[in-house]
């Protein structure tokens, strides 16, 4: 028999799924960050096994949407129920937890698939916060499965990956056994550098950015990536190329770093700013760059 499903994970802003997804996987495959929000687009990992294959996907934090762009991303959460064969609902045990108007958890009362609700973080909180958290939770979902991790220190991360195995359904074989990802080169590519924009810049740079990729390829063995990094007004766009262009600079070293790693050969990096006004209000230029 072989077996094989969907995982999604789904959580409030900076809960650690994308921290989780990485260990699950064995490798980077989300931006961290101890900034919220840094995921954007639902993305697929796939762990492939001799007789299975899960797929987990990523999603956004759920949030109160101020913009488009928030509004697109909650959808996508919502959309996630539709097509998961399980759900991993993640908590942050060092965040209190409102359960009140709660849309999220009311989705998760109503789900047709197994859940499991992660309580994330045990490293960072006394264990009479552990047993309130754990207690409140329980009363809360009932019916759920409930799991003790931290992301952080992979504890508890192996079980809770063969609990998943254990709990996929009879099913076909989705994508060949050498793929690990549904996502392209150039999607990679942008998340590692608007990771390091992420780690180094500020307020409410980090935000306002994106990153396209306009050219991917290979020459005389070389990695040859040209990247637009966009934001949404002209003082960004100082902000981000900095005094004497030292700080985009760095923001190209780190992301260099990170690509000659991740593609495993030398990699020639370059960036240029573009602001496109308002562009995460835009429903137009969100399509245009992904969004749809």
């Amino acid at each position: 028999m072989f077996k094989s499903g969907f995982i999604n994970i789904i959580g409030l802003p900076n809960a650690g799924k994308s921290s989780i997804i990485n260990r699950l996987l064995g490798q980077n495959f989300s931006i961290v960050t101890s900034k919220a929000q840094t995921t954007r687009h639902r993305a697929h990992a796939i762990i492939n096994g001799k007789d299975f294959q899960a797929i987990i996907s990523d999603t956004p934090g759920f949030t109160k949407p101020n913009n488009k762009i928030h509004e697109y991303m909650n959808k996508k959460i919502l959309d996630s129920f539709k097509d998961a064969d399980i759900i991993l609902f993640v908590v942050d045990l060092a965040l209190s937890n409102d359960f009140d108007n709660n849309k999220l958890i009311n989705k998760v009362k109503q789900s047709k698939v197994p859940v499991l609700l992660i309580l994330n973080k045990v490293d960072m909180v006394n264990q009479s916060i552990l047993d309130q958290e754990t207690e409140l939770w329980k009363t809360q979902l009932k019916d759920v499965e409930l799991w003790l991790v931290s992301a952080k220190e992979n504890f508890n991360i192996e079980n809770l990956k063969k609990r998943l195995i254990e709990l996929l359904p009879e099913g076909p074989k989705y994508f060949p056994d050498d793929n690990w990802t549904d996502k392209s080169e150039r999607f990679f590519t942008n998340e590692i550098i608007r990771e390091k924009i992420f780690k180094i810049y500020s307020q409410e740079i980090p935000y306002a950015s994106e990153v396209v990729t306009e050219s991917f390829k290979i020459k005389n063995k070389i990695l040859k990536i040209s990247s637009l990094i966009i934001v949404e007004r002209d003082s960004q766009k100082g902000i981000i190329i900095g005094n004497k262009g030292e700080t985009i600079k760095k923001v190209g070293m780190e992301s260099r770093k990170d690509l000659e790693k991740f593609f495993n050969r030398k990699v020639f990096l370059e960036l240029n700013v573009k602001v496109i006004k308002d562009w995460r209000k835009n429903s137009y230029q969100l399509k245009n760059l992904g969004y749809n």
